[in-house]
């Protein structure tokens, strides 16, 4: 069951924030609301339920909550450029913490959330006890890679007749896949929704590139060196983000681990849930101990 929780983010764009454990029972739910907080960020293009089963497993220790992103899901997509900032994903996540209750909370992040979740981590070390990193790079990617992603956008076969193509095409048929990969065409469908022509995707194109040149352009080095809290970095083995590279935001962030889940891509919280569970439940079973050591 997925429970929602609307969130004004700056600017007023109003995001919409997802339970997905059963919801507490009324003489139990001031416990939960007491429980240590995780705030969950997917990647660009993703949503909220992307985090659903993370969500579930985690909502028998934490109170673990969801958000749709700006652009995402059931959140607002402004229409102005503008909107599309580094520092409204972060003063959103900023606020979510806020109005939701939830900090000092672990933040945990996929790719452009991993990013988002780090930037706050540094800004704000009030709000955050914990970060997971997942597969994210701290380099620079560069105009060459927007490009890419602007012809990736250009080559999807829009509308889709039925869910079923779009599993197929993006976990079999699109030229980035390597090989079959059922679970990215399950993570694409998720972002779709049923339109009058067909199936198209629950966000802007065109917001998802002006998201995403926020950050391709500039390295974010620095921002790893001013976390304070712990922090583990995860990659997939045939992630984006290499393990030279992961080990390397290990050793400049402060309080730096790493974890690596085999058999998993980008999508490394969809190709091996119990992978991903292995790899991050000792480190937070470490930051709820020296939580309770405080």
């Amino acid at each position: 069951m997925a429970r929602r929780i609307d969130v004004t983010g700056t600017g007023g764009v109003r995001l919409a924030a997802w339970e997905f454990g059963d919801p507490p029972k009324t003489d139990h739910a001031r416990e939960h609301d007491r429980m240590p907080g995780v705030l969950l960020l997917h990647g660009l293009m993703g949503r909220a339920s992307h985090w659903a089963s993370t969500a579930r497993w985690l909502s028998g220790r934490h109170r673990a909550v969801a958000l749709d992103q700006r652009g995402h899901g059931r959140s607002d997509k402004p229409a102005q450029a503008a909107a599309f900032t580094r520092e409204a994903y972060v003063e959103d996540a900023e606020a979510a913490l806020e109005q939701l209750g939830l900090a000092p909370a672990v933040l945990i992040g996929h790719a452009m959330g991993a990013l988002t979740a780090w930037q706050l981590a540094a800004k704000r070390p009030d709000l955050v006890r914990g970060l997971v990193i997942c597969d994210m790079r701290a380099s620079a990617l560069g105009a060459a890679s927007q490009r890419e992603w602007e012809d990736w956008f250009k080559s999807w076969p829009v509308p889709f007749a039925t869910l079923a193509d779009v599993r197929k095409w993006f976990g079999e048929d699109d030229p980035w896949v390597e090989r079959s990969n059922p679970a990215r065409g399950e993570f694409y469908a998720e972002v779709m929704h049923e339109r009058e022509d067909g199936w198209r995707p629950v966000f802007e194109p065109d917001q998802m590139l002006r998201s995403r040149e926020t950050w391709v352009y500039d390295a974010h080095w620095e921002e790893l060196t001013q976390v304070q809290c712990p922090a583990l970095v995860v990659r997939g083995l045939d992630g984006e983000l290499g393990r030279a590279e992961a080990q390397e935001m290990v050793r400049v962030l402060p309080r730096g681990e790493y974890a690596e889940v085999a058999d998993a891509g980008h999508l490394v919280h969809y190709d091996q849930p119990e992978g991903w569970r292995a790899a991050i439940e000792p480190f937070l079973d470490a930051v709820m101990a020296e939580e309770g050591r405080l």
